[in-house]
């Protein structure tokens, strides 16, 4: 039976939670996840805990922050001038916004504090400095184009 190396395209159910039990995504009831393993489509940690799996193994992979979505940096918050915000707008603390870049590349933020000036502004991923726990079953598995299969 084959076993998920890097290359592979295969196909997951999962459930991702915090280390205190917070489901924060699920496959249930969608269909599962398919992705290329090691083509750098999923975090580090998710790649690397699948490796080895056949068809039908269920297992429990720990991603420490840094193989997830990394730790949270403070370079990561924007001063962003109140005048900038449009004059109907209300801003709200935990509030989800989404910024372009000078490159035109959208990207979303969270409002974390109202100053009198400016309007702080959390870049960081939403799960960034967060240790992840991900229940997965390996539901399909289909090698890269030319391996061997023995």
């Amino acid at each position: 039976m084959s076993t998920v190396q890097n290359g592979d395209s295969v196909k997951v159910h999962y459930t991702g939670t915090l280390t205190n039990g917070e489901i924060f995504d699920s496959s249930a009831g969608r269909e599962p996840l398919a992705f290329t393993v090691g083509a750098g489509q999923m975090i580090p940690g998710f790649d690397a805990g699948v490796v080895g799996l056949t068809v039908g193994d269920k297992k429990t992979i720990n991603i420490p922050a840094a193989e997830a979505y990394g730790e949270w940096q403070q370079e990561n918050t924007i001063p962003f001038p109140k005048t900038n915000v449009p004059a109907d707008m209300q801003l709200e603390v935990g509030q989800m916004l989404t910024l372009n870049n000078d490159q035109g590349q959208q990207f979303n933020v969270v409002v974390t504090e109202i100053q009198d000036e400016v309007v702080i502004l959390d870049a960081n991923h939403p799960l960034a400095g967060k240790d992840l726990v991900f229940d997965v079953e390996l539901v399909e598995l289909t090698p890269a184009p030319g391996k061997i299969i023995l």
